[in-house]
């Protein structure tokens, strides 16, 4: 069994507050789990403009979790209401000690 997990810190575009930014952020999250992926605001809850976007797959093949969640990184990147600040993909599989 494989994890995968991905951080996504962006910059928002022109919003001016926290309600501005659920709007943006929530419909990103629901394009990202059309991937079957689990999608989260995960960090920055209290800055208008930034968000940390936490995604994460399982799958029984290493290569299948890199290339969904490299897909889910492009998506991100290609909204034009955000600018990606970084991106970090890791992956964990049984040989990894906790």
């Amino acid at each position: 069994m494989y994890v995968g997990a991905l951080e996504c810190d962006v910059l928002l575009g022109d919003v001016r507050s926290l309600k501005q930014k659920r709007s943006a952020v929530r419909p990103l999250l629901a394009e990202l789990r059309r991937f079957e992926v689990a999608a989260a605001e995960a960090g920055h809850q209290d800055l208008y403009r930034r968000a940390l976007i936490g995604v994460s797959c399982v799958s029984a093949e290493a290569g299948h979790v890199r290339t969904l969640l490299e897909r889910c990184e492009r998506l991100v990147a290609a909204r034009p209401e955000l600018d990606m600040l970084s991106a970090r993909i890791r992956v964990f599989g049984p040989d990894d000690d906790n």
